[in-house]
C-alpha cells in the first residue's frame, strides 16, 4: 500500500512540526556532544553552555506552546481557550499538592532549571507542557474511539497516551544528573516511584474529562489525528533522544513497547482502522452534541 501524503503536511500545521523537530534534533545533538562531554565546549561557548539546559528545556515547551496554539487559532478560533486554561489549572493544583504532599506523583521537588515558579514549587511553564500533551493524546484517542457514547474509554485511552510520555521522560530528565526535578521517594524504574505513573493516570483521566466537558468534540473536529500523532511524536523525540544519549536502553524499550501497544489498541478499535465499533450508550458529557 502506497503512502499517502497527509493534507497538512504542506500547510501550516506541517511547518510548525518541522520546526519543532529541527529544534529537538539541535538540542539532541547538542547535549550528546557537549552535554555530556562539557571539557569539549570551545571556550567561545562556555557562556551559552552555563545557559543551555535552562535555555532549550523552556525553549522547547515554548516553541511547542507556540506551534499547537498557531495551528488551534487556525483551525478553532479561540473556542479552545476555556479548555486549555482548565487543564492549565487543574494540573497545576495537582503539582502543587504534589510538591507539597508527595501526592499524587510522590514525593518531588523542580530545580531551578524550568524558570520561575508559581507559588514557589511549580515552574510556570509545567502546567503549560501538560497541556501541549494533553490535547494531542485527546485527539489520537478521538481517532481510535470516536463516537459520542465512547467518551469514558476514550478519557482512558487518552489518559494512558499522556501517561506513556512519561515513560521517556522521566528517565531522561532526572536520572543520570537530576536537571529538572528531584526525588525524595524511589523507585525500581530509574529511580522513579510507580506512584508516579498512577498519578499521571489520575491526573489525566481529571484532565480529559475537563476537556470533554469543555466542548473539545466540537472545537476540535477541525483538527487532524494524524497531525497530532505527529506533533505528539515530535515532542516524545526529546526525552526518546536523550535516553538513546545517555544509554538509557530499558526506558528506550519500554516507551518503544508501550507505543507499539497503543498502536495495536488503535488498530483493534478505530473504525478507520476497520476496527471493531462498540458503543456503550450516550454521553453525559457530550450531551446535545452530534457524533
Amino acid at each position: 500500500m502506497r503512502w499517502s501524503r497527509p493534507s497538512w503536511f504542506g500547510a501550516p500545521e506541517g511547518w510548525g512540526v518541522a520546526a519543532l523537530l529541527i529544534f529537538t534534533l539541535v538540542a539532541i545533538v547538542g547535549y550528546a556532544v557537549f552535554g555530556l562531554h562539557p571539557q569539549r565546549v570551545p571556550e567561545a561557548l562556555l557562556g551559552f553552555w552555563r545557559i543551555s539546559y535552562n535555555f532549550f528545556a523552556q525553549a522547547h515547551i515554548l516553541l511547542g506552546a507556540g506551534v499547537l496554539f498557531w495551528v488551534l487559532v487556525l483551525r478553532a478560533g479561540l473556542r479552545w481557550v476555556p479548555a486549555a486554561l482548565a487543564v492549565c489549572l487543574l494540573s497545576f493544583l495537582a503539582e502543587h499538592l504534589g510538591t507539597g504532599t508527595g501526592l499524587p506523583f510522590g514525593e518531588y521537588e523542580y530545580t531551578h532549571l524550568l524558570g520561575a515558579k508559581i507559588g514557589g514549587r511549580v515552574p510556570w511553564v509545567i502546567p503549560l507542557s501538560w497541556f501541549l500533551m494533553a490535547l494531542p493524546a485527546w485527539l489520537m484517542a478521538r481517532a481510535t474511539l470516536p463516537d459520542a457514547g465512547q467518551w469514558a474509554p476514550r478519557i482512558i485511552f487518552a489518559a494512558a497516551l499522556l501517561t506513556m510520555w512519561d515513560l521517556a521522560l522521566d528517565p531522561a530528565m532526572s536520572y543520570q544528573m537530576p536537571f529538572y526535578w528531584r526525588w525524595a521517594d524511589t523507585g525500581p524504574y530509574y529511580g522513579m516511584p510507580w506512584i508516579n505513573l498512577a498519578g499521571w493516570m489520575a491526573t489525566g483521566v481529571i484532565l480529559m474529562g475537563a476537556m470533554e466537558a469543555l466542548g473539545v468534540r466540537k472545537w476540535g473536529a477541525g483538527l487532524s489525528s494524524s497531525w497530532a500523532l505527529a506533533y505528539y511524536g515530535a515532542t516524545l523525540l526529546m526525552p526518546v533522544g536523550m535516553l538513546v544519549v545517555e544509554g538509557l536502553w530499558l526506558a528506550l524499550a519500554v516507551t518503544v513497547l508501550a507505543c507499539a501497544l497503543a498502536w495495536g489498541i488503535h488498530r483493534k478499535f478505530s473504525p478507520a482502522a476497520g476496527g471493531a465499533r462498540t458503543l456503550p450508550g450516550p454521553s453525559p458529557l457530550a450531551a446535545g452534541e452530534g457524533a
